[in-house]
């Protein structure tokens, strides 16, 4: 696990002029309210920032009191110290450890039945497989509850996506602007709600150490 992919956002946010950006002065697209009651898929190449982009949903819901949970699937998850330094509540960040895909789909289903998650983000191996069935029950429960559910997988953006049922699909990438800044890019390849095509940008501070 790359340093970068340890480190969450900082507080600065920026985002891209012309066609393919996100509205100015609008509620960002990429945005707990924005992904209330859809399955949502997030990718990227080994070492890119996607744990960044997933812990601005984790804030993002935290600031608007919505419990979270984290399941990992994979050895490798996020670094603690990090998400704690960049305001992460960890005592409220609900953890739980599965051995594979289809485990923290099952697992998910039974949170989001409880009806009391704001956003459930799935971290998955590289290759991850859940069953269309098990989707759609996560889908018809991300409704029911007006729950965010972020699948996390590493994989290039012209890969095919966990399935049919995927309402939003991103893929992350990362450009180093100084010593300790990096601007994070999430282009939009698939979006049901708002159509593919734009993009989300952050400015974020790398983890101390890190140059």
């Amino acid at each position: 696990m790359s340093a970068l992919r340890a480190g969450i956002s900082g507080n600065v946010r920026s985002r891209l002029k012309g066609a393919a950006a996100e509205p100015w002065g609008e509620t960002p697209l990429w945005s707990l309210i924005q992904l209330a009651g859809r399955l949502c898929e997030l990718s990227s190449i080994p070492g890119s920032t996607l744990l960044t982009a997933a812990f601005r949903l984790v804030l993002d819901a935290q600031t608007e009191g919505e419990p979270v949970a984290w399941i990992a699937a994979t050895p490798d998850t996020f670094f603690p110290p990090d998400a704690a330094d960049n305001g992460v509540d960890l005592n409220a960040l609900v953890v739980v450890r599965v051995p594979g895909a289809q485990a923290a789909a099952r697992s998910a289903d039974r949170l989001l039945r409880s009806g009391a998650f704001g956003l459930i983000v799935m971290d998955l191996n590289s290759n991850p497989t859940i069953s269309i069935p098990l989707q759609a029950r996560l889908v018809q429960q991300a409704r029911a509850h007006d729950t965010a559910v972020l699948c996390l997988t590493s994989k290039a953006g012209n890969a095919p996506s966990l399935g049919s049922l995927v309402s939003l699909r991103g893929q992350t990438s990362c450009r180093r602007l100084g010593a300790d800044r990096f601007r994070v890019d999430i282009e939009v390849l698939k979006d049901r709600r708002h159509g593919p095509g734009w993009r989300h940008t952050e400015i974020c501070r790398g983890p101390d150490g890190l140059h």
